[in-house]
């Protein structure tokens, strides 16, 4: 009985076009997003716990409670947010808090390493990203 055999050369060519599409479709597709990185996770969600369990300025709630309450707690309840993460925060860290009714820090710029955390209040979601500067 005689069976068929496959040469080496045709096994090479179909392994160099696979490795040339991999290679190809890399360069097409780029790499993924920065994404979170761990320690900076840690820092987000542990600022966002002190947030959370800060009394505020005004008003019988926590900080986060009343930067999401309305508008008009946001705007009385920011500064003293800001300067409050500025306390907590070590100096190498930037930081953005973003509620539904305006942002507290910086931009975010792309292509760094952040971490991000969510916290849930009555009144919406603040959602805090970190990373270094």
């Amino acid at each position: 009985m005689r069976r068929a055999q496959l040469s080496l050369s045709a096994v090479e060519a179909g392994v160099g076009v696979l490795l040339v599409f991999a290679v190809t479709t890399g360069f097409v597709l780029g790499s993924p997003a920065v994404a979170g990185d761990a320690q900076l996770d840690a820092y987000a969600t542990d600022l966002g716990a002190v947030l959370a369990n800060d009394a505020p300025r005004h008003g019988d709630a926590t900080r986060l409670t009343e930067v999401t309450r309305s508008p008009s707690g946001f705007e009385r309840e920011s500064t003293a947010l800001a300067e409050r993460i500025n306390r907590v925060l070590p100096e190498n860290l930037m930081y953005r808090v973003e509620t539904a009714h305006g942002t507290i820090g910086y931009p975010r710029p792309d292509g760094v390493a952040y971490g991000t955390a969510r916290h849930a209040t009555p009144y919406g979601t603040v959602t805090i990203w970190v990373w270094y500067a």
